[in-house]
């Protein structure tokens, strides 16, 4: 005689039928379904002996209802993600909904995706884009100014210094003169077009000029020794009278050389004196 091999629930002989082994004890099929099976948290029915389970963390799924909560993909061979609120969902489902987003389009960066962060921030490659002209920036520099990210052509454009010669941004460098900016290769003699940059020079009616061009071509003469009035050096005083100009040094009488500058004088021939002696001419 046999011993016999029944179900621990209902006494149904086991031999011969299939059965379910549950915390070590035998369990025909239909009490299985009844009593022990797990419910699915899917579907809210029973996971059945003749159904495929799966679980993670004390929760039970047929393996049909074990799908993305998004978009609904079969999940049993596929990498997943458990949410907080009991949801499942595929790996690319997950990262849209837990990674960051663009601070351009405010869409998800989806993970290995060309993206661009700055300053604790993302964006999409493409989103990341100059405030002014809207192209990307890409593998370019940029300046930022408060929020906003521009291309340095753009920056430069919008808020570098103009040169008061060209009108074009000054990049780097410069020269100030008479609190006006302008580039290096700008500030030039008027004349022969040499830099003045770290030279003498001097300006005349809005134009600089070297010190040699000023005297040979701007410079007016000195009707005493003929000589240009350049304003350098000794000299520097001039006197204009009725259209002619001289150095101070040489406004002086003709006959006593007495320095005429300040004082009373006498024209006289295009030649100035002091009334002394021109009382005696």
């Amino acid at each position: 005689m046999t011993d016999r091999f029944d179900c621990y629930y209902c006494r149904d002989n086991l031999h011969g039928k299939k059965y379910v082994k549950k915390d070590e004890k035998h369990v025909c099929t239909k009490c299985f379904d009844k009593l022990c099976a797990n419910t699915c948290a899917e579907c809210r029915r029973p996971i059945g002996a003749d159904s495929k389970e799966l679980h993670h963390k004390n929760r039970y799924w047929h393996e049909d209802c074990f799908r993305c909560a998004k978009c609904y993909t079969p999940l049993a061979n596929e990498p997943f993600s458990a949410r907080d609120d009991g949801k499942i969902m595929c790996g690319k489902c997950g990262a849209r909904e837990d990674g960051n987003r663009c601070q351009g389009c405010y869409k998800v960066v989806m993970p290995g995706s060309q993206n661009v962060e700055y300053k604790n921030k993302v964006w999409h490659e493409e989103c990341f884009t100059c405030f002014e002209c809207k192209q990307p920036i890409r593998t370019q520099s940029f300046l930022a100014r408060g929020d906003d990210i521009f291309c340095a052509p753009c920056h430069d454009k919008k808020f570098a210094k103009k040169c008061y010669k060209c009108k074009q941004p000054i990049t780097s460098g410069g020269i100030s003169y008479q609190d006006h900016p302008w580039h290096s290769e700008c500030f030039v003699c008027e004349t022969c077009r040499k830099p003045l940059a770290g030279t003498r020079f001097t300006a005349h009616e809005d134009h600089v000029y070297c010190v040699d061009c000023y005297k040979t071509d701007v410079a007016k003469k000195c009707h005493g020794c003929k000589n240009p009035i350049t304003g350098f050096g000794h000299g520097t005083n001039v006197v204009n009278y009725e259209g002619y100009s001289w150095h101070e040094y040489c406004f002086s009488c003709k006959k006593c050389s007495l320095s005429l500058a300040n004082k009373r004088f006498v024209i006289n021939a295009e030649q100035i004196y002091c009334p002394d002696c021109a009382k005696k001419l």
